[in-house]
């Protein structure tokens, strides 16, 4: 059995390498890996029990296994001695350890956190899109016609005439309405880019979470209850908030979402959203008679700068550990 002489040439090869057996850890982790690690030459042995004989594999396995305990054995015993060793140091093991700094969660991925909770927790999933697409699914299918300024190039990164670097989430919602029947309930994270000069209140790219939803029954009313709902969970229940009408292309009525914010003394935008128009539904092939839906779009730098009074966008980029560190 071609196997068997495989078996005792890789024990052979073993008794060798081992003898003696290493002592710095570098080349004892070398030696695991190279015999009883996951592509290890044991593990080899195994992947080619699937070429024995029906008859013969019983006995290929008994003797496979067996090599593998009398390995296994070996390092356990070279374990035990290093521990014995250690043990006879003057080195006091009962000593508390160093304390090695863990790191902290970006505030924008706390951000994030929170709000992908609150919406699951009210029946919505998560989806994901892609980050370059094509000008119908980022422009054309949401109602943005050609001479929208959104397509000047100083607002958008353009890959090609044809392809750009998404400006907003709202691509995946043409996605999700072109790939699945209704009804949709969707938010919708991720990155978003816009060719803006860099200042304290912009940057070239950020992060954005898109909702969506989209039924036979649905309302202005079911839009701002959700809306209330998140300002409450994310902001505390005594949030004052106020609905200001605006206009976004691929929403008809549409509306901004204002918080007070008692340290400025000043109403805050902080998403829009609105009614999906019927062009959207008719433009990725539903019927706009029978689905209904509402979408909202908040940056999530906003989000985190207005809960933890940050007043500087680029503070999220630069990696300081002053500002990292608080929390």
């Amino acid at each position: 059995m071609k196997l068997k002489e495989s078996i005792e040439s890789v024990r052979n090869q073993f008794r060798a390498d081992s003898d003696p057996f290493p002592n710095d850890e570098a080349s004892l982790d070398s030696l695991r890996i190279k015999y009883i690690g996951r592509k290890g030459l044991v593990a080899n042995l195994f992947s080619g029990m699937k070429d024995v004989l029906p008859d013969d594999r019983p006995l290929a396995g008994q003797l496979l296994n067996e090599l593998k305990v009398e390995i296994n054995s070996e390092f356990d015993k070279k374990s035990k001695i290093s521990k014995d060793d250690i043990s006879n140091e003057s080195t006091d093991t009962s000593l508390p350890g160093i304390n090695i700094p863990i790191g902290h969660v970006h505030p924008l991925q706390q951000t994030l956190d929170d709000i992908k909770s609150i919406f699951l927790d009210v029946g919505f999933s998560i989806a994901y899109g892609p980050e370059i697409d094509d000008d119908f699914h980022n422009f054309g299918a949401l109602n943005f016609p050609p001479e929208h300024p959104a397509r000047d190039m100083q607002d958008t990164f353009f890959i090609d005439p044809e392809t750009v670097l998404r400006t907003h989430t709202s691509n995946v919602q043409i996605h999700l309405m072109e790939d699945q029947n209704p009804p949709l309930r969707y938010i919708v994270p991720g990155r978003v880019y816009r060719n803006e000069a860099i200042s304290f209140k912009s940057y070239c790219l950020f992060n954005q979470v898109e909702g969506i939803y989209v039924d036979k029954k649905v309302s202005f009313s079911d839009l701002k209850s959700i809306l209330e709902y998140f300002v409450k969970k994310m902001f505390g229940e005594n949030t004052k908030m106020r609905f200001r009408p605006s206009f976004f292309p691929f929403t008809e009525p549409s509306a901004e979402l204002d918080i007070w914010s008692d340290k400025r003394k000043e109403w805050l935008e902080i998403l829009g959203c609105g009614m999906v128009d019927p062009e959207v539904f008719n433009n990725v092939n539903l019927d706009s008679n029978i689905w209904h839906g509402y979408a909202f779009g908040m940056g999530v730098e906003r989000i985190c700068m207005l809960k933890y009074e940050i007043d500087d966008i680029r503070l999220f980029y630069q990696g300081d550990m002053r500002f990292l560190e608080q929390f």
